[in-house]
């Protein structure tokens, strides 16, 4: 819907530019922070068998939270003009204005956003996702709602405030559709601001580091955000079309794993050998998981990127040139998946041992690395490869990609030499490749084979025989994820 409004103009950066800023907001006080820091006690304490201080705990963080989100939000809406030129020291004239006048209207959602995170942590700890995952479909209908109803009349920035507006209500809604099941869950819930509690203290332990650690990844976007602000004009727009699709894959299946298995590893009992033999079992299990659902979303996106940035975006004010230029950026984003995914697996382990520092000193490493390589590769590599300014913004994901696998490597060095070998054996890596590969070349027979149709007929025919063929040879081949997901369908269309 976005793509259709906007397209890759000068309203699309900007808008895409405005969201970046409050976001900071949000990923340092929001889901990835309490995660790792207010999930492992607050679920600890309900496996210990002691609700009460649970609740008193949640209700700690939560007016906690408010009063801190509340300051973050003014000092944003002041501060705004000052921190333009530094993230976007691109924009000039309007387009400078615009997204000044956009960051001022996101500031108070994202604070509600930051609020709905701590209803995510406490759903969670109860065993509850479904509802927590599900609520921003609320956010995303009522920013479409908007796009459709004033998309009639508006158009270019007035349209992008409009939106904006929109995205407000929906973080409004998104937190209040979570509130009634919090407060049914856990009846034990006590607001107030005190700090006495080893529990709370120990949150605050965890908070630290892990604000910090989620700040330094923070680095790297904005990192990003400034030096596509440098490149031709619809770079801010583009890079955000193409990592909303790059981030699909790393939310249904590196971060549901990961979100799942927290409380799961927070729980664990017993023995230093005990703890470390359950961990392993989890890890290896959710590694598994990850990489049969990443290693297709890894193919689809290096060699089908074109077919699916054209079905999810092609139509009004989207080309099939923007759709190409977004399937450059998907190949690079397709160098880290596997890393990114999986190394989420490994920091929720490490959450769950409460060592939050460690993460943090690996996610230094590469958001340096993510700096240097993406500066050159954006900047300089197109250049020299004769290619056009535009195309530096692939050398952004692909940067990022390669110190992904950096961290991921230290990540799991440091948590064998702890608990013990992890990891995904190498002759189910071999047998998921080989099954994406053998499904990409058939979508690619079917791509060729329409050639010229639009891409709601080429998008759902191509990639429909790249799934089926996926799953089909992966069954075949003896993948026992692949036989788990056929049985449970058996199973469900039998009950029917």
């Amino acid at each position: 819907m976005f793509a259709h409004y906007f397209g890759n103009g000068d309203a699309a950066d900007a808008f895409n530019a405005a969201m970046r800023i409050p976001n900071l907001l949000q990923n340092l006080f929001g889901e990835g922070v309490l995660s790792a820091s207010f999930i492992p006690v607050y679920a600890g304490l309900l496996g210990k068998g002691d609700p009460k201080e649970a609740g008193r705990v949640a209700g700690v963080i939560a007016s906690l939270l408010t009063l801190l989100t509340a300051v973050m939000v003014a000092l944003g809406v002041l501060v705004t003009p000052y921190v333009i030129d530094v993230v976007a020291p691109g924009f000039e004239g309007e387009k400078r204005q615009a997204t000044i006048d956009l960051v001022r209207i996101f500031f108070p959602g994202i604070g509600l956003l930051v609020l709905s995170a701590w209803c995510l942590g406490v759903l969670n700890s109860h065993r509850r996702f479904l509802l927590s995952y599900s609520a921003p479909v609320v956010w995303s209908g009522v920013m479409i709602a908007a796009m459709t109803w004033f998309g009639a009349t508006s158009s270019g920035y007035d349209l992008a405030a409009w939106v904006a507006w929109g995205a407000v209500l929906g973080s409004l809604a998104q937190l209040l559709v979570q509130v009634p099941t919090v407060l049914a869950l856990d009846t034990n819930l006590r607001f107030g601001v005190e700090t006495q509690s080893p529990a709370v203290r120990e949150v605050f332990r965890n908070f630290g580091p892990v604000v910090v650690s989620r700040g330094v990844v923070q680095v790297s976007s904005y990192v990003d955000g400034i030096l596509a602000s440098l490149l031709p004009s619809g770079s801010v727009a583009a890079l955000g079309y193409g990592q909303t699709i790059a981030y699909l894959p790393i939310s249904l299946f590196g971060m549901a794993v990961s979100a799942s298995e927290l409380p799961e590893m927070a729980r664990a009992t017993g023995s230093v050998e005990e703890v470390a033999s359950y961990l392993r079992a989890r890890l290896d299990g959710g590694l598994r998981r990850i990489a049969f659902l990443v290693v297709p979303s890894t193919v689809a996106l290096l060699l089908l990127g074109d077919v699916i940035a054209a079905l999810l975006y092609q139509t009004g004010q989207f080309t099939h040139d923007d759709a190409v230029w977004v399937w450059s950026i998907l190949a690079g984003s397709a160098v880290g998946l596997l890393a990114a995914t999986m190394g989420r697996l490994y920091s929720s382990t490490f959450y769950a041992l409460r060592d939050t520092r460690t993460p943090l000193r690996f996610a230094v490493i590469r958001v340096v690395l993510t700096t240097v390589l993406g500066y050159g590769c954006a900047l300089w590599v197109p250049g020299w490869l004769g290619l056009g300014a535009q195309w530096g913004v692939a050398g952004l994901t692909a940067s990022a990609g390669v110190s992904g696998w950096v961290e991921f490597a230290l990540l799991r060095r440091s948590l064998n030499a702890r608990i013990g070998v992890t990891g995904v054996a190498r002759g189910l890596m071999v047998r998921l490749y080989a099954a994406a590969l053998a499904g990409a070349a058939l979508a690619w027979c079917v791509k060729l084979g329409l050639a010229g149709q639009g891409p709601w007929v080429v998008g759902p025919l191509a990639l429909g025989v790249y799934g089926v063929t996926y799953f089909a040879v992966t069954a075949a081949s003896g993948v026992p994820e692949s036989g788990a997901i056929a049985s449970a369908v058996r199973r469900r269309l039998l009950r029917r």
